[in-house]
Parts: structure tokens; sequence; C-alpha cells
């Protein structure tokens, strides 16, 4: 008899920490879901395991791979929790991180705010060091210089440096020359360098994606080799891997050197699980809703795939103000916050208006129903009194919410305020963050080139079901989509994400001028580097390489990507890749230059491994009776009637293919729970997923 080997996700979000384990023989699945426990995250990780040893007694001896996500990077930067980080930058730039672009993110707002540089002034320190822009050498490193500067900082004592030359993108020479005087002088000092972590033009967004990666790569060394040590010591033999922002997993020994990396990995992977799902139904455009205890984020999935996107910001000012955070440098999944979560707190504003986060309880003391000391209403206490949520079956049953904290919370800090009833307070709570999000939402699916009118929603999360039907009724979706276990939809995720890694380097060339076969060894360079990545993982594999292009015409300030075949590319004639430019532009923006001539800006190869298998197993439910799916019946608040109306309420776990359910209807699984409305209706197919429809109201009339 073959041994059962298992793998296992885990997801740490800001409120909750998900599992899914899956069977590799039969595919099944089983989940667990704790609060997270900020001060040490590794805590709720290893609490979550040993629940799950108590229905798998063992089962941590047959795991062959524990696949990971976390919030303790971003976490870091916004909360400004990371290391005391040092900068070695070059004579006359060491206020680039002040300066940034000079650019103004809101025109008419004299008096807004920017986000503090990650490295004070005063750990800012210059060499008088320079390359020219295509990579000559005019000033080598001088070596005093260099420990004159390590001497300042160990007596203002960092633990983490960072070093970003001027045009070291096109030759890290003086970079290197640094980075080996520091590793000789202070081995012991976690050093981040551009060349290595970000080999692109723009000196702001290069220096400070360097300077944030310094700053977390402690925390998250420190962070990691603690959780490899208490796996083990639980009976973990296998390997670990860490979700990559861009979609990818990758190894812990690079999530280590490169933390800069797993900023997003959590909301990631529900993007990686909704365009699995839309390729196994052959679902054209999906609209990916992920909404946890903290934040709720989105994506649109055209044509089967999530975009990437290269830039990104963290710790916005200004929390949906483009141009107000930190940039980020790395490729992404192209995320985009749309609001709260089911812990952000509700308040009344300095206008005297209901305002809705971007504050959270966390998971500490998370919610006023959760009885852990919380005094303000949150998103869930609305939701709890509005009956959209069973207080005694809040994660299966497991974690009692108390109702009366919620009423009173919600009585004493908006409806008293207000002058309203508890009832109106909580559905404009609940109400709020869903036009919130709607605005949001619309707008994200406007700038792709989408229609919200024919998009499926896809919801994940804890509270993503809970509010997806309010949210499409808003935006003008048609359908919803809630895979099984959308509650820990992205520890499922993980299961679907390939093993790879995403590099790129600057070489500005322009198109007529450039010499294709030393661009192809530029490509080359880049596939044996990040070969080397992947090579422990790769086992003998095949790696799989796919190349991009970043160009522009002459003189203008941002890049367009093209995803070209991967064949050597002094096979492409000049006449090629332009008119690849050329299309992609005009379908971009409606039309293109020809006169105008290009230039190549940045190379870039994604490696990544052949899919590994994952299939979610088809239903074996016994019954075919819907009757017995009916747990009771309970009063909630109809978004349509304004009033509290009895709500079938099914269990999930009994529901059949095929299944049909009319609202007003409520499906509770252990991790969420479901909302269906009067004006909608919901069919099970054999897999499990729930699909609802919304129904027109001349369809409803028919109906009736």
């Amino acid at each position: 008899m073959d041994q059962v080997t298992y793998r296992l996700g885990c997801d740490i979000g800001g409120t909750f920490t998900d599992f899914v384990l899956v069977n590799n023989k039969t595919g099944e699945f089983y989940t667990n879901k704790c609060l997270t426990t900020p001060s040490d995250p590794s805590d709720a990780v290893e609490q979550g395991i040993m629940e799950l040893n108590k229905t798998m007694p063992g089962f941590m001896n047959n795991v062959e791979e524990v696949i990971h996500g976390t919030t303790l990077v971003i976490n870091a930067i916004i909360e400004r929790k990371g290391a005391k980080t040092g900068l070695i930058t070059t004579k006359g730039f060491r206020d680039v991180l002040e300066l940034g672009r000079e650019i103004r993110y809101d025109a008419y707002d004299i008096f807004s705010e920017y986000p503090e540089p990650i490295v004070p002034r005063s750990l800012r320190l210059e060499i008088d060091e320079r390359l020219t822009a295509d990579g000559k050498i005019l000033k080598d490193v001088d070596t005093k210089q260099v420990l004159d500067a390590l001497e300042k900082f160990k007596a203002a004592g960092i633990e983490s440096l960072a070093v970003c030359f001027i045009n070291s993108y096109e030759n890290p020479v003086n970079e290197k020359k640094i980075k080996a005087i520091i590793q000789k002088e202070a081995p012991d000092l976690f050093l981040s360098t551009s060349f290595e972590v970000l080999p692109q033009i723009r000196e702001y967004e290069r220096t400070c994606t360097t300077a944030v990666n310094a700053y977390v790569k402690p925390i998250t060394y420190k962070y990691l080799k603690k959780l490899t040590t208490r796996l083990k010591t639980i009976g973990f033999t296998g390997k670990l891997f860490i979700m990559l922002s861009s979609g990818g997993i990758t190894s812990v020994e690079t999530a280590q050197e490169f933390p800069v990396r797993i900023i997003e990995s959590g909301p990631t992977a529900a993007v990686i699980a909704s365009q699995h799902y839309g390729k196994m139904f052959n679902i054209k455009d999906m609209f990916c809703f992920d909404m946890g205890g903290t934040t709720a984020k989105s994506c649109l999935i055209q044509k089967g795939h999530a975009g990437l996107v290269s830039t990104f910001e963290v710790g916005r000012v200004q929390r949906f103000k483009k141009g107000s955070g930190l940039p980020i440098q790395v490729p992404v999944v192209d995320l985009m916050e749309i609001g709260a979560g089911g812990g952000s707190i509700a308040k009344i504003s300095k206008l005297g208006l209901l305002q809705v986060g971007p504050e959270s309880a966390g998971a500490d003391p998370g919610p006023a129903c959760y009885k852990q000391g919380g005094k303000n209403p949150t998103v869930t206490d609305a939701d709890l009194v509005l009956g959209y949520l069973d207080p005694d079956f809040f994660l299966g049953g497991t974690m009692a919410l108390d109702i009366e904290l919620s009423k009173k919370a919600i009585q004493e800090k908006i409806a008293g305020p207000l002058g309203t009833t508890m009832v109106e307070a909580a559905f404009g709570i609940h109400d709020l963050i869903n036009e919130t999000m709607a605005a949001a939402a619309k707008t994200h699916i406007a700038e792709k080139g989408g229609n919200p009118k024919v998009v499926t929603m896809s919801a994940f999360g804890g509270a993503g079901p809970v509010h997806a039907y309010g949210l499409a009724r808003k935006i003008g979706a048609p359908a919803i989509l809630v895979p099984p276990l959308a509650g820990v939809g992205s520890a499922l995720g993980f299961f679907t994400a390939p093993v790879a890694f995403d590099l790129s380097r600057s070489h500005r060339v322009a198109l007529n001028d450039a010499d294709f076969k030393e661009l192809e060894l530029l490509f080359k360079e880049l596939e044996q580097e990040s070969a080397g990545i992947l090579a422990d993982a790769a086992k003998n594999q095949d790696i799989i390489y796919e190349r991009t292009l970043l160009m522009r015409f002459v003189g203008q300030g941002a890049e367009t990507d093209l995803v070209i075949e991967p064949r050597p590319f002094n096979e492409f004639s000049k006449a090629h890749i332009r008119n690849l430019f050329d299309v992609e532009y005009k379908r971009l923006y409606g039309r293109t230059y020809q006169e105008t001539p290009v230039e190549l800006v940045t190379f870039k190869v994604r490696a990544s491994l052949p899919k590994r298998p994952f299939s979610i197993p088809e239903l074996k439910t016994k019954t075919h009776d819907i009757q017995a799916c009916i747990k009771g019946e309970r009063l909630a608040f109809s978004v349509i009637q304004k009033d509290y109306i009895p709500f079938t309420v099914y269990d999930r776990s009994k529901l059949f293919p095929k299944a049909s359910i009319s609202g007003p209807a409520i499906i509770e699984e252990r991790e969420s729970t479901i909302i269906i409305g009067e004006d909608a209706k919901a069919q099970v197919d054999n897999f499990g997923f729930v699909w609802i429809s919304l129904i027109k109201l001349g369809e409803m009339k028919n109906d009736k």
C-alpha cells in the first residue's frame, strides 16, 4: 500500500491564519482557521497545525511541502517596524528618497503629505564614485571612504545596509567592489545591493526598492528561520516554499534574500486560484474579489490571465491615492485594494458622516463581537446584527460571537451620534463598504478595458462571499462564482501556483541601433541566473522561460510590455519587433506613431517549472434531497425591502450536484458564509462550486 502524502497551504492574514491540507492521492481537503498572532506569526502557524493534527494525527510526517504566504513584510513597512537601515549611494544622490519624482499626487491639496523615507537622512551616506549612463567607469570606489562609512554606521547601530549607485544597472562593478569590502569587514551586516535587487532604470524607484528590501531583510530572515525550525520540531521534513507577489512560489533562501518580492504574497494566491478556475470553466473575463478581515482586494482576469505590473505602492499616506506611497519596482500581480475588511472600524468622520476604515481592529482586540475587549463597531459586527452571520456557527462553531456586544458598539458609536436606529446604522456600515468597493471596482475594471456587466465575479476570503452579492448588484455583474473553501481561498490557491522567479535588467538602446546577438546574450544571462535560483526545486525538471521586452517611443517616460516567443532573439527582425510594439500600443491606446523611433529599455525573463497536478475532486454527497440540506431559517436584512425577512439557511457540506437554491438564502460552511438575496438564484456543480446568477426585476415577477 502506497504511503499517503500531503501538501499544506498556510496563509497569514491580518486577522486570521488559514490552512488547507490536500491529500495528493485522493485530492481531499482538510481546513483550519485560527486568529493571527501579530507579535509572532509563527505562533499561529504552529497552533493551527496542531489543531489540524487532532483530526489527522501525525500528518506532518507525510507532508511533502508547505507553501506559505505572509503579511509580515507589508505590515513591517506600513507599521515601520523594520530594521534600522543605512544607505550608501553616489555622491550627490543622498536625497533621492526624499526628492522622489517631485510630482504632487493631489494637485489641489496644499496640505498633502508624503511617506517618510524608509532610511532617515542621517543614515544615508555618499561615496565619491561615478559611472556614465552606458556603464563606463568615471570614478572608482575608494576603499577608505567605504571603511569610514562603515565605522559611522556601526556607531549608529544599523542592522541592515542598502547600496545603490547611479547607473549601476548598466555595470555593477562598483557595487560588487563595495559588497566585497562589506562582506569582509562587516560579515554580520545584512546587505542589499541594487544590482541584485533591481538592476533597472529610474533612480528613485530603484533606490526605494533596494532600501525597502534592506529594511525588511533582517525580520524576514529571522522569521523564516524560526518558522523552518518550528516546522521541523513538529515533524515536517519536506520543502518549505514561499508565495511571491508575482504569482509564483520560491524557496525560503530566495525569500530571505529578496523579501521585497513577497510583500503581496497572500492576496496574490487568491488571484492565481481564480485564474485557475477561469481556465477550468473557460470563463473569458473574471473579477477576483478577495475580502478578508483587514482589506479587500481585486483583480480583473482577462482572457484567462491576470496581468502583471512592474511597480506598485505600499504604505500610502492617502490609502486610495496613487503616488502617496513608497514605490516598489518588482513584478506583482495587478491587484487593486478596493476597500476595507471584516475588521475595519466604523466611525463618525470630522464632517459628521459615517466612515468605514481604513483602521482595522485586526486579530487583537478584533471586532466587538469577538469578546476580546474591542469596543469599536466593525463590518463584521454589522454583518452579525443584520443576520448574515450565525453567532453560534462562526468558524464552524469553534468561536462564538456575542451579538449584544455588536449592538452596543453600533448603538453607542454610530446610531446614537447619527440619530438613527441601531439597525439603520448596521445596514449603513454594510452598504457603505459595498458602495466604496463598487466605485473602486468599476474604476479598476474600466482602466483595464473591461466591462462589469459581462464579468463573472469570484468571491474569496472570510468576508468575500458575505459581501459578493451586494457588490455584484452595485457594479452590475450578472454572475458570482463561489469556489469550495472560499474562506481559505488564498491558502488553497497556493497549490495552483508554479515554482517561478522573475528577473530583469535595463539596457537602453534604440531599436535601429540594437545588436540582437548582444541582446540574446543578455537574455541568456538572465535565464542562467534564474535557473540557478530554481536549481534546488527543479530536481531535473525542464525549466520553462518566458521573455518580455519593455519598449517605448524615444523620449517617452513609460514603457509598454511585449511578451515575445522564447526563441533566440537574433532570429527576430527589427521590423517584426517594431510591428509587435505598434500592434500592442494601438490595442492599449487606440493609435500608434509609426514615424516615431522606438527604443528597447528593459529585458525580463520569467523562469518557471512545469505546472504541478492540481484538481478539485468531484462531490461525493450521498443525498439528493434539497430539504436535507436545510439547517433552518433566520431573519436577515433584505437590501431590496430594507427590512428583516426570513432567509433559508443551507449547509454547504450537504449540497449536491445540480442542487438549485432560490433566494433569499444563506449557505454556511466552516470558513465563510454566502448571502443570496431574493433577486438571485444559485446552482451547485459537480465540483461543489456555487454559481449565483442575479435575476432582473422583470424575471423575478415572471418567476412568481
